[in-house]
């Protein structure tokens, strides 16, 4: 696991280049709008592509995760099927869905029965290979899509951004890689001041996304609960229950995902969440990401929290790579 968060900005440019070779379909071009499809690991590059297309995109982006594609999808509708193993029940079930309203379809994986469904259905199908969990493919999975909605005239350029991203996350490998020590290794550091605690972190913008990943893979591969919470909705809604219950706050830890460009409205919010926060006697601290670009931000934000997982696995004593309790909810669903 250590080998492969260290390994996200390589993997993001061999991705890269890999997806600028594929040739989309003629009439794939100029669609109205495009809907991912994914479950889990899976559907993260779909939330972070949907979230940079809100800031930065020229057309509308879609997530689904469930069994049912939306009602809305046809002809017009660029519906790309994200599935690692190629097996995720609920994604080929609403990939079918798609394909049967008329959908342009796309799916994206290493194999398995969406590339079999693709193939009957005459849809077309990016093949990368990936020896590793759902979650650890993430930069295989966002680079295809990035390239695929760029191609489909959905969001513009991304070179840039891309080259941007992947500079920044080789930076900081340098700092907060397992070589470098504790003394000087802010992840590791965070991830102490996390030990025993509920996390709680929070982002706005596509910083949202970030801080999403940030939830699952603590869940996922440090084995502990874990909260997300978008700004400013939060000022509607949860920082009303920042004080109870006593125990659960005393042992609640909050990470503020930030960057220096927000907008002055957002920063406002961040200030005034950190002001109810000190006033419950909620442990927090905030995290300044660089990056002139939403996307390396993002990168940027989910480097340091893919590591800060790491380490507070090894800290809560746990393997980072199994997920058990998923594989027992996967046979469940099996007997039906």
């Amino acid at each position: 696991m250590l080998a492969r968060i260290e390994a996200l900005p390589d993997q993001c440019e061999d991705a890269w280049q890999h997806a600028g070779e594929f040739q989309l379909p003629k009439g794939y071009e100029g669609v109205r709008e495009l809907v991912v499809l994914g479950m889990g690991g899976s559907a993260t590059a779909g939330a972070i592509l949907r979230s940079l297309a809100l800031e930065t995109g020229e057309k509308a982006v879609y997530l689904s995760r469930g069994y049912e594609a939306p009602a809305f999808v046809g002809p017009d509708t660029l519906v790309v099927a994200c599935s690692h193993s190629g097996n995720t029940e609920e994604t080929l079930s609403a990939f079918e869905q798609a394909l049967a309203a008329g959908a342009r379809g796309l799916a994206v994986t290493t194999g398995g029965r969406l590339q079999q469904l693709a193939t009957e259905r005459g849809a077309a199908v990016f093949r990368y290979a990936y020896d590793g969990e759902p979650r650890s493919a993430l930069g295989c999975q966002l680079m295809t899509l990035l390239a695929l909605a760029q191609r489909a005239g959905v969001i513009g350029e991304q070179e840039t951004a891309v080259r941007e991203a992947i500079a920044l996350m080789r930076e900081a490998r340098a700092s907060l890689g397992f070589a470098s020590p504790a003394s000087a290794n802010r992840a590791k550091q965070l991830a102490g001041r996390l030990q025993g605690r509920l996390p709680v972190v929070i982002g706005a913008g596509a910083l949202a996304e970030a801080a999403h990943r940030w939830k699952t893979q603590l869940n996922e591969n440090s084995e502990c609960w874990a909260i997300w919470e978008e700004l400013p909705e939060l000022g509607h809604n949860a920082i009303v229950g920042f004080g109870l219950p006593a125990d659960v706050v005393a042992r609640t830890h909050v990470v503020l995902l930030c960057h220096p460009e927000l907008d002055r409205r957002l920063r406002l919010a961040y200030e005034a969440t950190e002001a109810a926060l000190s006033a419950a006697d909620v442990s927090h601290e905030r995290i300044e990401l660089s990056g002139t670009s939403p996307l390396a931000r993002v990168l940027a934000a989910v480097f340091l929290g893919d590591l800060v997982s790491y380490y507070l696995a090894l800290l809560n004593g746990v393997a980072p790579s199994p997920v058990r309790p998923i594989d027992s909810f996967r046979e469940h669903l099996a007997k039906g």
